[in-house]
């Protein structure tokens, strides 16, 4: 979120082509509104600097006179003050969407801004579950929890994680009137993408013992999957349950409900998946990011052909 002496210091004129922007991506783009409030705050601080950078509010004219020398400023003033390489690159991201629109309604050359190169920085591969070390959770989760219908509850929620690629917010957005479960769910997840999710067996027992055992009763509307006290199931009480279970198991800090996930991919891909169809299942926007699975894959490939190879 930005400093709110931020936006005093842009001009009307830049303010205003921001607020267009963002209605632009709202409106044409499908953007969800966490995506904009990101956006707005990444922006409005470029264009603060910018102005106190030259000492004056910076109107449009102006803008489209920003050079290497201002994005060189801007991204080492961002870096000290404690930015990370991800999170600039993030913003810098923001900056060029915004950059490359305005040059394109106000007819000007955005050259040093976009050509401006985001800082390296590695990207954590997926750590997903072996398929024993998964079935050891559900196993260890149904075994740990006080009473009989949580137990229920518990398995439920990680069977959809695990068998179904959900995540836990998309998860625990169920509604009372999604019961009992179809073969196929309709999930509209990040950035109100919608995609269509087949549903095992095994996860559509696991909700219906899950239903069957819930002392709350089920309204269409509610939530599908309630608290001890009849609230939503928060993501912070199945985290707990999972870090009880993955300490008793010996299971590492990367075991989490959004490993359960990563593992459904895994697994597919070991078994053979399609990885465009593995994208569509994930409701993954871009096939870059479905692809960190498979090189998960080759990581563990490499290791069987270094330790088992004759020559190796």
């Amino acid at each position: 979120m930005s400093d709110p002496q931020d936006t005093l210091a842009i001009s009307a004129a830049a303010r205003d082509a921001l607020q267009t922007w963002l209605d632009h991506q709202r409106a044409l783009n499908g953007a969800a509104e966490n995506t904009i409030t990101a956006y707005r705050g990444d922006v409005t601080e470029f264009l603060a600097f910018i102005s106190v950078h030259h000492g004056a509010m910076q109107g449009l004219g102006a803008l489209a006179k920003i050079t290497v020398s201002d994005m060189r400023a801007w991204m080492a003033q961002t870096r000290g003050a404690g930015v990370g390489p991800r999170s600039l690159a993030r913003k810098l991201s923001a900056v060029k969407a915004f950059y490359r629109w305005l040059a394109e309604r106000e007819g000007f050359e955005p050259t040093a801004v976009l050509a401006t190169r985001a800082p390296k920085f590695t990207k954590k591969l997926p750590r997903p579950l072996a398929v024993n070390a998964a079935k050891e959770l559900i196993d260890c989760v149904e075994v740990q929890a006080r009473e009989p219908w949580v137990a229920a509850r518990d398995v439920a929620v990680l069977t959809l994680l695990w068998g179904c690629g959900l995540r836990i917010s998309e998860a625990l957005g169920l509604r009372g009137a999604d019961a009992p479960l179809p073969d196929v769910l309709r999930i509209t997840g990040k950035g109100g993408k919608e995609r269509v999710v087949p549903v095992l067996p095994a996860a559509r027992d696991a909700v219906a013992n899950y239903l069957h055992a819930c002392p709350h009763p089920q309204e269409a509307s509610g939530a599908l999957f309630r608290g001890v006290r009849g609230g939503a199931l928060s993501a912070g009480a199945i985290q707990k349950v999972m870090a009880s279970a993955r300490m008793q198991l010996g299971l590492p800090s990367s075991a989490t409900p959004h490993a359960m996930r990563h593992s459904f991919a895994t697994h597919l891909l070991d078994a053979g998946g399609d990885l465009r169809a593995i994208q569509e299942l994930l409701g993954h926007a871009s096939l870059s990011t479905t692809q960190a699975y498979t090189a998960v894959d080759t990581l563990r490939l490499m290791e069987v052909y270094n330790r088992a190879h004759p020559r190796a």
